[in-house]
């Protein structure tokens, strides 16, 4: 879902790039090292977005519990497994600080409050049978994320990158009509998590990935344990009354939530963002094959149109992505075959 952690580095060394001074990472040993941090790159990133993406089979399995006690669950145990880390990693004095940075601490606390109604909305749509417009909601989320460039950091657009938001509001169009609403589903859970990506971005390298996921949680901590409590109260929590294999499956969500996040963060240190962009389409893939090959949802002929017409902003804004990476690989290549020159 998509990539909250803030910028990417690419993994290949200035030094290996052609036209660069020669360097132990130029030689057959550092491009041995090289290749196999992007392969690890590749992995993590496919194990973190494979995770996410069968993340409605697990929502499925904790049934009979409900989006809210699932989410108020999922907050409670993640904290637990980030305390746990947080000790093993020995990074309390990076998490106090984060907790004295006002301006951190109030942008994780906005990022909380954006995540809680991303999971919660997620996991409202796969409990009740919309996992194939949850899943609608990922697909849409780039183009969200172009329209907050233009909206909020003020950028101009590029032909491409209008058309495929051209592209991406008439398929809105034809889904409203396909649905007889508007799927405010997917609309809820690709601008959330579009916001989310934003006000993490906001934030950095001035926080890793475990502080920021500790410090959210911590935020939604209070709120979630009382909603438990009170789902416990009111008779109407699954936890403790549906057998030993039920409870520690919700105890595991914890884990669940952490482990694709480190994943991404490992993906993400060794991989250009333009990988890690296209590597974020496979939860979105994942989840809708889930959808109609597991939960048997229908898809009518609209609903393929309107989804096709989707798919067709994505490849539209895919090719202006490759395009640009590839411009500014070309022109970072001539600049350091120039600073060599002038050495």
């Amino acid at each position: 879902m998509p990539t909250p952690n803030g910028s990417v580095s690419s993994a290949v060394p200035a030094a290996a790039l052609p036209g660069a001074v020669p360097s132990d990472a130029a030689r057959p040993g550092g491009l041995k090292a090289v290749d196999k941090e992007t392969t690890a790159g590749v992995l993590f990133g496919i194990g973190a977005y494979g995770l996410w993406g069968l993340l409605p089979l697990y929502f499925f399995v904790l049934q009979p519990a409900s989006a809210v006690e699932i989410v108020a669950n999922r907050v409670v145990w993640s904290l637990l497994f980030c305390v746990l880390l947080i000790t093993v990693t020995r990074t309390w004095r990076v998490l106090g600080a984060a907790f004295r940075n006002r301006s951190v601490l109030l942008t994780l606390a906005i990022a909380a409050g954006l995540i809680a109604v991303n999971w919660l909305t997620y996991t409202y749509g796969v409990t009740t049978g919309q996992a194939v417009e949850a899943s609608l909601g990922y697909f849409i989320n780039p183009l969200v994320s172009v329209l907050l460039g233009v909206f909020v950091l003020k950028e101009t657009l590029r032909p491409l990158q209008w058309a495929a938001v051209g592209i991406g509001f008439i398929a809105v169009i034809v889904l409203t009509f396909s649905y007889g609403k508007l799927p405010w589903i997917a609309l809820t859970l690709a601008v959330s998590f579009g916001l989310y990506g934003f006000v993490k971005k906001r934030v950095g390298p001035r926080v890793d990935a475990i502080t920021s996921l500790t410090v959210e949680t911590i935020v939604l901590a209070p709120l979630a344990a009382a909603t438990m409590i009170f789902l416990a109260v009111s008779g109407s929590a699954s936890l403790a009354s549906n057998g030993a294999g039920h409870f520690w499956l919700l105890v595991s969500s914890g884990v669940i939530t952490a482990v694709p996040l480190l994943f991404f963060g490992a993906s993400a240190r060794r991989l250009p963002m333009t990988t890690i962009g296209l590597l974020q389409y496979f939860a979105p893939v994942l989840q809708f094959v889930v959808a109609l090959a597991v939960f048997q949802e229908a898809m009518t002929l609209d609903r393929w149109i309107g989804f096709g017409v989707v798919w067709l902003a994505l490849l539209v804004l895919t090719v202006d992505m490759l395009a640009v990476a590839r411009k500014n690989s070309v022109a970072k290549r001539q600049s350091l075959r120039e600073a060599r020159t002038n050495t």
